[in-house]
């Protein structure tokens, strides 16, 4: 399924009217306070947001997945289907490959259909976490920081086989997810552990181009709920540093323990010029997955503050890489993720209303309470006709949500492939 231009233009004009009042009257409002509203709405409809193609098709649980029908059982089809959500939102315009789950047959045809979409590849994520068929070590015990030194070269070599496919596609740097650890107490040793761990990123550092980089995740538990090797964002952080300038921290939302202050968490990685990539989800407990601020929105936009802030003030620290990583257990997983396109959208419109001078004033005179009141008047702001301009402005569904049911999407995308079928990688 193909979603035209002017299919969009034409679902537009039943909604312009409305956008119309919205927007005049939000612009009003904001002009008066002193914001340059074609400037954020120009920043709003230039960000974009890398969609993983691991996340296409249904997520589940431990226990089961339940599959929605229509699935992509092919990287191409992947391709399509984000291109469908960018067609929609004009804020997808990258994917970011899982491999081996999605190692392209032919390149070249691979990146021509990306290109037919919009589309270009963003960080190529590695998969040292599971077995493959046929291979020739395990990672049972352990990848990086594993004690058997074949182990690791083996998942170093893996890392430099998912390096080399990014070249030809084009992408420039290398997520590491290490799931890397211990179940119970004595299991390994943890400088042990972490040695062998610096080592093999120092490796696979060494295999880069001289113009990637490399983002180190790190997650305080799952798979292993004794210990992880790298465990929070100071232990990336250092290894990092130890890796050299172009190794940078990567922050998943859902890898913190309950109550974490994520927002001073980026300040500081900002600051010290080492944060990477943002990888978006929500969660209630711990690592859910769920769907981009429909938990903690509050939360969403305080480090939205902090990100905006440090794009502002930190030139010694990378444009950040964005990307949703959620799973779509119970929800058509294309709604989801735009429905967290939205959700990131407004989260940054928001910051981008915040009054950096104002709240600095009241932070150097101490005035608590207009710090607060600053941030929530921004937060309380309902910027979605700014969204809705920047969609226009691009060529954009403004109601991406009810464009996707109204044009019966994933009906289509059932009748073109069926019900009973399966995304790859899962």
């Amino acid at each position: 399924m193909i979603i035209g231009k002017d299919i969009i233009e034409q679902y537009n004009k039943n909604e312009v009217e409305n956008f119309n009042l919205d927007f005049d009257f939000l612009q009003n409002k904001l002009t008066k306070t002193g914001a340059n509203v074609t400037e954020i709405v120009n920043k709003i409809a230039d960000f974009q947001v890398a969609i993983p193609s691991w996340a296409l098709g249904a997520g589940g649980t431990r226990f089961g997945r339940f599959s929605y029908g229509g699935e992509p059982s092919s990287l191409e089809q992947k391709l399509d289907d984000v291109g469908l959500i960018h067609a929609l939102t004009h804020s997808a315009g990258a994917v970011s490959l899982h491999i081996p789950w999605d190692i392209p047959s032919d390149v070249a045809a691979i990146k021509e259909k990306a290109a037919s979409h919009g589309l270009i590849f963003d960080a190529m994520n590695s998969n040292t976490f599971q077995d493959q068929p046929g291979a020739e070590q395990s990672y049972k015990f352990g990848s990086l920081n594993s004690v058997n030194e074949d182990s690791r070269a083996y998942a170093v070599e893996h890392n430099k086989e998912v390096i080399r496919i990014g070249k030809e596609l084009g992408s420039k740097s290398l997520t590491v997810w290490l799931a890397d650890g211990a179940s119970f107490p004595g299991q390994l040793n943890f400088q042990t552990a972490l040695s062998n761990t610096e080592k093999s990123l120092k490796e696979i550092y060494a295999g880069m181009p001289e113009d990637w980089r490399l983002f180190i995740e790190y997650k305080p538990y799952e798979p292993n709920f004794y210990s992880t090797t790298i465990q929070d964002w100071g232990t990336s952080f250092m290894l990092a540093n130890a890796c050299g300038e172009r190794a940078y921290t990567l922050v998943d939302l859902g890898h913190h323990l309950p109550n974490t202050n994520i927002e001073q968490i980026v300040a500081t990685l900002m600051y010290k010029g080492k944060l990477g990539g943002f990888h978006f989800n929500d969660s209630k407990y711990g690592d859910d997955d769920l769907t981009v601020g429909s938990i903690k929105p509050y939360a969403l936009f305080l480090i939205f503050n902090e990100l905006v802030y440090g794009m502002e003030n930190n030139p010694q620290n990378p444009y950040p890489a964005w990307m949703i990583d959620a799973s779509h257990n119970i929800k058509d997983p294309l709604e989801d993720l735009i429905q967290s396109l939205e959700a990131i959208l407004i989260a940054y419109a928001q910051a981008l209303l915040v009054n950096q001078k104002a709240l600095k004033d009241a932070q150097l005179n101490n005035d608590v309470v207009r710090a607060q009141e600053i941030l929530q008047n921004a937060y309380r702001t309902d910027v979605r006709p700014l969204l809705r301009a920047a969609r226009l402005q691009t060529g954009a569904a403004l109601d991406p949500i009810s464009a996707y049911r109204n044009l019966k999407v994933r009906e289509n995308l059932i009748s073109e492939r069926g019900l009973n079928v399966k995304a790859t990688g899962l």
